[in-house]
């Protein structure tokens, strides 16, 4: 019985939790694959650098989800990523999150 209440625990953990695909496809939504892609630079740095430049950071996804949806400059050179305003900020926090996720 606890076998089968654990599996079932992780079976509805596996099914409530986003997928990297969904929040690839909220990224395209949203327009950041314009500037962004995951592997290479594009406008943008690639989404692989920026998890591996915040990979350490505890508040990395307060900060990336602040600059989603707020804009930054000088971060990665002198080009200013804008302000999305097209991004909730739970939007924000999921693309944050699934940037952080990209190796």
């Amino acid at each position: 019985m606890k076998n089968a209440l654990l599996a079932c625990a992780a079976l509805a953990a596996a099914l409530s939790a986003p997928s990297a695909f969904a929040n690839q496809e909220l990224a395209q939504k949203k327009n950041c694959m314009a500037c962004h892609a995951v592997s290479n630079k594009l406008v943008g740095p690639a989404y692989k650098d920026v998890a591996a430049k915040y990979a350490k950071d505890k508040d990395a996804v307060k900060k990336l989800s602040d600059k989603i949806i707020n804009g930054s400059s000088g971060v990665w050179g002198p080009v200013p990523m804008p302000a999305n305003t097209q991004v909730s900020p739970a939007e924000a926090e999921q693309l944050a999150k699934w940037v952080l996720s990209v190796k």
